[in-house]
């Protein structure tokens, strides 16, 4: 992920991961607040930069803010994806969150700002917020206002290895779900590993379903279950349906249901090794395959999710969503000022050209060198319709069920209506 990201805010964390705290004081509202003492300011960025380049690129631009600002200590915290939604549930739960956070917006981060944690940065950021384009925004703003600020926008599809589809006599992506079974059979005819899975993740097992969601009933009705708390209609029952038929082919490496996605032997890297011909990820897929294996280069190739055969959604509506930093309530001044810092044209501008975002101020689309990238942006440029990763547009507690269900119909042990029932169910409990 991203970014990478983006996926569910877990219930639970790990006895280390509790260890690790919000640092901050703590004000009389239990939201943890940068530390003061003599005019000197301390501000907690927790961030999921973890890979290169934007490992190395936030580090470096922490640096260059503390030398122009002699008063601020950046206390920089870059926290592995899961681990990271993980530590924040545990924070927010008990009303601290650090200064300034990695958010992916929509309904967790609009539960973050009913429970009063977190900075309306309408009016205190008004001015350079302008710049950004309205699509990077959307998933921030709730009710008119703004409560956190873009870094990276993108879509999930499919990276594909051009080497091993030549090789299994595939002479062009799929543009159907026919289409792609097909090339999956022929994958494995020749020998090969169709698809890669962090099953263990459970977040990019979601992405299927949810794009055979919006293929099949169109992005209306994924909103409209949202609102009215039913899933158990046809159309979603026959996401499941389509989602089973992959699974039954097992087009996936062995041990994925104990796969992780960045670790030397997960999903990026079996794709970045070559050991895969497929993966379905964000955009942010070829710097996490590079960093976490050898990377493919020219090889690499991306096609978007197919179109359903008689499917009332569009074959160009995306699906993803982006990275963005929200700040908590009671955080200094500074905290905002080094989000400005990090969103101006020129520093934004040689995190884009690093290729590991996408832009999100508006002009920036010239500056993407990437030749995939830039394959992202204009599809996303010329989308449709736009949905945000499921288990962030919907509450944690559903989003978490959409994961947990629909790794249980990829492992065989729940059925399409089961998984709708399930999430249904949890919908109309919250």
């Amino acid at each position: 992920m991203s970014l990478s990201r983006r996926s569910v805010v877990l219930l639970a964390a790990t006895a280390v991961l509790l260890a690790g705290g919000c640092g901050g004081q703590t004000n009389t509202g239990g939201t943890a607040t940068g530390t003061t003492s003599a005019g000197k300011v301390t501000i907690e960025w927790w961030n999921i930069s973890t890979t290169e380049p934007m490992k190395s690129f936030y580090a470096q631009k922490v640096k260059e803010y503390q030398t122009a600002h002699p008063n601020v200590t950046i206390k920089n915290v870059p926290i592995e994806n899961e681990a990271f939604k993980a530590k924040l549930s545990t924070v927010t739960q008990s009303g601290k969150t650090p200064d300034v956070y990695t958010t992916w917006g929509g309904g967790v981060l609009k539960q973050q700002i009913d429970a009063g944690l977190v900075k309306d940065l309408s009016s205190e950021a008004a001015t350079w917020i302008a710049d950004f384009t309205p699509a990077a925004l959307a998933a921030y703003q709730f009710d008119g206002k703004t409560y956190a600020v873009p870094q990276d926008i993108g879509m999930v599809g499919f990276w594909y290895n051009k080497t091993l589809f030549e090789k299994a006599g595939v002479t062009a992506p799929p543009a159907t779900w026919t289409e792609f079974l097909d090339v999956v059979k022929k994958l494995k005819a020749a020998g090969l590993t169709p698809i890669a899975l962090a099953g263990k993740e459970k977040w990019p097992g979601h992405y299927y379903w949810a794009y055979l969601a919006m293929r099949i009933a169109g992005l209306d009705a994924l909103k409209q279950a949202a609102i009215d708390d039913d899933f158990n209609k046809p159309d979603f029952i026959a996401a499941g349906q389509k989602l089973k038929e992959l699974a039954d082919l097992q087009p996936f490496q062995k041990g994925f249901l104990g796969a992780s996605y960045s670790t030397p032997d997960g999903q990026a890297a079996l794709m970045g090794n070559g050991k895969t011909a497929m993966e379905l990820m964000g955009q942010w897929a070829p710097t996490v395959e590079a960093d976490a294996g050898k990377g493919l280069g020219d090889k690499l190739g991306f096609f978007p999710f197919p179109a359903v055969d008689g499917g009332k959604g569009s074959a160009t509506d995306a699906f993803g969503g982006g990275g963005g930093y929200a700040v908590g309530v009671n955080a200094p001044a500074q905290a905002v000022d080094f989000l400005k810092f990090l969103s101006s044209k020129e520093i934004h501008a040689q995190a884009v050209q690093t290729g590991g975002i996408q832009p999100v101020l508006k002009g920036e689309e010239n500056v993407v060198k990437d030749p995939n990238l830039a394959v992202v942006a204009k599809q996303l440029a010329g989308a449709t319709g736009f949905q945000l990763y499921l288990d962030q547009a919907y509450p944690p507690a559903v989003g978490q069920e959409v994961n947990d269900s629909v790794a249980a119909l990829i492992a065989g042990s729940k059925t399409p209506e089961q998984v709708t029932q399930a999430i249904t169910e949890t919908a109309k409990s919250e």
